[in-house]
């Protein structure tokens, strides 16, 4: 039996989110990120003795937020717990975390890969911590330590060992990064670590039901490596076992340029953490009012963006699914129906060359040259045949460039498109008579010869004639013949 048949993989993945607070979770440091070395901290987030720390509410509402989206039960109490271990950029020699009783418990994300059944993700706990800080290797003199980072607010995501390929993974990431920035709890940005994964993967044999050894993944900084090393390390266990071996419980670190995995360290249980409660902080409790107003403040989310793009503006599954990817893009969409009726050319446009220019570009949306309002005048000018869809393409580029709106280019330029049949007759008789050979294949049945005289007809004509009066009034001058 094939190896990959004989075994299947079982992945978990722990994500934190970096959250998009003002300030740290216990200090009033500021949480932004790219200032100067060790310039954001204070004694309270580089644990200094005898500080007190006091919980940011704004953390707990974002956790909330969260647990809202991916279908958790919030819990009205939850304990805030010391993490022990050491490590030269956490200095207070613990972090401040969550192990019994977090916010958030028993939710979950639905996923959905290409030609397969959605898949049901399990979530078992959301829970607020602070980040450590950073160790930075590459200087000249040896190793830095940058305690910016130390209490940066974050919930740790995680999930059950529901997960069964990489692919899969890869796509509950994406549904997770989409999620916290249409929450507006976080920005996603996994080059910049604010969206952050750990894999723990294992292989089974096929059909049983008892967990294989477990190895851990750290330092994927994108969908793609997240993709990567975790179909790496299927594979490498594969290996292992087939030679004979027993997988050993480690932390691996993903090295993108080479594409494998390394060992890091051996992998301790939980419990060696030695997690107990905070003496310094007492237990969160939210009211019932403080769970109402953060249920009520939710914002609109993207399966309610999808069920409202194929419902009310008639577009298909797909087109709903690629505007929502970015919370930026479906807004962008929306602004752009409030002035055109032509809702699917407005989704060809925006998936088509709008994209393609943020892509080329390297832009966000935000930064797109072409307002809404005046993208939605270009589809408005095709949809009213006053220019065609090839000129629109042209006077698209021009707007890019020139900051002018499509009735301006069209004005200036000159391309409005020519519908009068009076005059397209008086053209198509002119090509007729420069292409008298062509014209006898065509009337002897050689139907291709069509679009030739078409071609030409729009050549004369530099695009502007509107192709259906083109192909009209050219069939019926044929006839009359």
């Amino acid at each position: 039996m094939n190896k990959e048949y004989r075994y299947e993989p079982v992945i978990g993945l722990e994500v934190h989110a970096q959250l998009l607070t003002n300030t740290k979770i216990f200090c009033g440091c500021s949480a932004k990120f790219g200032a100067a070395p060790n310039t954001n901290v204070c004694p309270v987030c580089l644990g200094h003795p005898g500080v007190l720390p006091v919980l940011n509410e704004r953390v707990v509402e974002f956790a909330m937020k969260m647990g809202f989206a991916v279908n958790c039960s919030i819990n009205q109490k939850s304990i805030i717990a010391r993490k022990n271990y050491f490590y030269p950029d956490s200095p207070k020699g613990y972090q401040i975390s969550q192990f019994e009783l977090p916010v958030c418990e028993n939710g979950h994300v639905i996923v959905s890969l290409k030609d397969k059944e959605p898949k049901k993700i399990r979530i078992k706990r959301i829970h607020i911590e602070e980040d450590a800080g950073k160790s930075v290797h590459d200087l000249p003199y040896g190793t830095g330590i940058d305690l910016n980072r130390c209490g940066t607010p974050l919930i740790e995501i995680v999930t059950e060992p529901d997960i069964s390929s990489a692919e899969e993974a890869a796509a509950y990431m994406m549904k997770i990064r989409q999620l916290v920035q249409y929450l507006g709890i976080c920005d996603g940005n996994m080059e910049e670590g604010s969206l952050r994964c750990d894999a723990n993967v294992s292989i089974r044999p096929r059909g049983s039901e008892t967990l294989g050894t477990k190895t851990e993944i750290k330092n994927m900084n994108s969908f793609r490596n997240v993709e990567k090393a975790i179909l790496f390390e299927i594979n490498r266990q594969h290996e292992i076992l087939e030679d004979g071996g027993s997988i050993i419980q480690q932390t691996l670190l993903w090295d993108a340029d080479a594409e494998e995995a390394r060992p890091m360290r051996s992998k301790e249980e939980a419990h060696d953490y030695r997690y107990f409660p905070d003496p310094d902080l007492l237990p969160v409790i939210i009211s019932d009012s403080w769970l109402s107003s953060v249920r009520e403040s939710l914002p609109e989310l993207p399966a309610s963006y999808i069920d409202r793009f194929t419902n009310v503006f008639g577009l298909p599954v797909y087109d709903a699914e690629v505007l929502t990817q970015e919370k930026s893009i479906a807004t962008y969409f929306d602004e752009v129906c409030k002035f055109t009726t032509d809702y699917k050319s407005a989704s060809n446009w925006i998936m088509g060359e709008v994209m393609r220019i943020l892509k080329e570009q390297k832009i966000e949306i935000c930064s797109f040259p072409i307002t809404a309002e005046a993208l939605a005048e270009l589809i408005n000018l095709c949809q009213n045949n006053t220019i065609s869809i090839k000129i629109a393409r042209e006077v698209f580029g021009y707007m890019i460039v020139e900051k002018k709106t499509a009735g301006q280019i069209v004005k200036e330029k000159q391309l409005v498109q020519l519908s009068d049949e009076g005059a397209i007759r008086t053209i198509i008789a002119e090509i007729l008579t420069k292409f008298p050979n062509e014209l006898e294949e065509l009337k002897s049945g050689k139907e291709k010869v069509f679009g030739f005289f078409v071609g030409q007809i729009m050549k004369e004509t530099k695009g502007k004639a509107n192709p259906q009066v083109v192909n009209t009034v050219l069939r019926a001058m044929v006839t009359e013949l």
